[in-house]
């Protein structure tokens, strides 16, 4: 299931940038590439789960895989019936950042700087604080 396009209905949305697709009569985690979206206790966190809830939840959805990570999630870019990229919409809205250390895409760099200017989501907090920092900073 690696590096290709899968199809599958997402039965649970666990967090904002983690959907679990049922894909050949098992259920596939899948981390969203190249974004993070706030924790669920983050500002935003929630909303952000909320959203993507909207979008994906009970739909057919497809998943252009990129490999595993190292707690065996599929990481994948989600493809929505309507045929948006769900993790650029999250950048647009303001829920994710854009994981630049990860990612070359620089369509979602400009969404971010947008979502940023604009001040959505996220970005009404004058100092938001990246999912990674505030991983870091609970160990």
């Amino acid at each position: 299931i690696e590096h290709k396009a899968t199809y599958g209905q997402v039965v649970a949305v666990p967090d904002g940038d983690t959907i679990e697709v049922l894909y050949e009569a098992h259920t596939e985690r899948v981390h969203l590439l190249e974004i993070d979206c706030p924790e669920k206790i983050q500002a935003f966190g929630r909303r952000a789960r909320q959203f993507t809830g909207a979008l994906t939840m009970g739909k057919d959805v497809t998943v252009e895989t990129a490999g595993r990570d190292r707690y065996g999630r599929i990481l994948g870019t989600v493809i929505l019936p309507d045929g948006r990229n769900l993790n650029r919409e999250l950048v647009k809205a303001g829920l994710a950042w854009w994981y630049r250390y990860y990612s070359s895409d620089s369509t979602l760099e400009q969404l971010e700087a947008e979502a940023r200017e604009a001040r959505r989501g996220l970005w009404r907090d004058s100092h938001p604080v990246p999912p990674w920092e505030f991983r870091r900073n609970r160990r």
